[in-house]
């Protein structure tokens, strides 16, 4: 027999877990489930977006039909792989608001780098490109950037919001 079984049923099946055991933590099934923040789906969105650019990865040919850039390089892969790898951390890192704000700043480098890795590389080529083979995939990254930006500044906002009402206490 073939059950099927998603988010929601797991999540139902730990909460009736808990309540058999008499044991009811609400913060931890709330931290099961961590897209309570509006920043974890910025940076989901950022998985997402570089798992797209490498899955898409622009490939750009000469005329003759010679790959002049295609995924497989190291560096592309690599930048991309650091950038996903960044993010992913970046969101388990969920309870560490400063920390999740310098991996975001470090992910801003790397998608910077990678940006300007494709910008060099499309602008050295030499002989005749086919234009429209370059695809969306080179503006990926400053889509990136900018939720990561975003992201950024509601981290700031939660920061802001936890010291203010310490200053309370």
């Amino acid at each position: 027999m073939n059950y099927y079984c998603n988010n929601t049923t797991i999540f139902l099946f730990l909460i009736l877990l808990c309540l058999k055991r008499n044991i009811i933590f609400v913060q931890e099934l709330r931290s099961i489930i961590m897209i309570q923040r509006i920043q974890t789906v910025f940076m989901l969105l950022v998985v997402l977006i570089m798992v797209a650019l490498y899955v898409w990865f622009p490939v750009v040919k000469n005329d003759v039909g010679d790959l002049l850039f295609q995924k497989k390089e190291p560096l592309f892969f690599i930048l991309i792989f650091i950038s996903i790898a960044l993010a992913i951390i970046s969101i388990l890192n969920y309870k560490k608001r400063q920390h999740q704000f310098v991996l975001n700043r470090l992910n801003i480098l790397t998608n910077l780098t990678l940006l300007g890795v494709f910008v060099y590389r499309s602008l050295t080529v030499s002989g005749e490109t086919l234009i429209s083979e370059k695809g969306i995939g080179m503006f990926l990254p400053i889509l990136s950037i900018v939720l990561l930006v975003l992201a950024n500044r509601s981290i700031k906002k939660d920061e802001d919001l936890v010291k203010s009402v310490d200053r309370l206490r």
